[in-house]
């Protein structure tokens, strides 16, 4: 039985150069042109690939990235990271969509869009 140890995350798009760029400023990736990749320079993350597809998005992401600028914090300090990241990624395109405020079972998160509508959290 063989067993996965690497994978990469496939977006279709539109402009694949483009939504590269946005997610290797998002996500500190360095830029593979020769392939419209992205990969974490840490060689901790995953790959990210981006191919050119006719069709626009349509409907909701089923598969969305978490970007975890939150972890370990609660309440308002929480908020305040999520907040100052949002700040950094709207002047990239990003779009600002809901903040889901913290409750019994998750703590708070930020939904937003990257430049092609593609849901992402800030977690």
């Amino acid at each position: 039985m063989t067993s996965v140890r690497q994978f990469q995350v496939t977006f279709d798009c539109a402009e694949p150069e483009r939504v590269a760029r946005f997610w290797c400023e998002v996500l500190g990736y360095e830029h593979q042109p020769e392939g419209s990749g992205a990969v974490d320079p840490t060689g901790v993350g995953p790959r990210l690939y981006f191919q050119r597809v006719p069709e626009g998005k349509v409907v909701k992401n089923r598969v969305h990235l978490c970007v975890r600028v939150g972890t370990g914090l609660v309440g308002e300090e929480r908020l305040a990271a999520l907040e100052a990241e949002c700040a950094r990624l709207l002047p990239l395109g990003a779009t600002r969509l809901q903040l889901l405020l913290a409750d019994e079972d998750n703590e708070s998160c930020l939904v937003m869009q990257d430049i092609e509508g593609n849901e992402f959290c800030l977690d």
